[in-house]
């Protein structure tokens, strides 16, 4: 059976591949009123880590903007 970091990214791979603004708009009402429910989620230990990495490239100014991220992600999902 998998385990929820596994499903988890799968899903998230998945994700990323749809291009239906509506059924991206459909699956955010879904996990938004999800997450609702279920209170605050708790963190894996590699999770907090990403986030303290991330602090740490915040600080030092390691930054770059909305608009070269998207870019990028174009480029690597044209690349699959």
């Amino acid at each position: 059976m998998a385990t929820v970091d596994k499903i988890r990214s799968e899903l998230i791979d998945k994700i990323l591949a749809i291009k239906n603004k509506d059924f991206l708009m459909a699956l955010n009402t879904l996990v938004s009123s999800n997450a609702a429910d279920s209170g605050s989620a708790e963190l894996t230990p590699e999770q907090k880590e990403m986030l303290e990495m991330s602090e740490a490239d915040i600080k030092k100014g390691h930054l770059i903007s909305q608009e070269a991220m998207d870019k990028r992600n174009l480029e690597w999902l044209n690349g699959l």
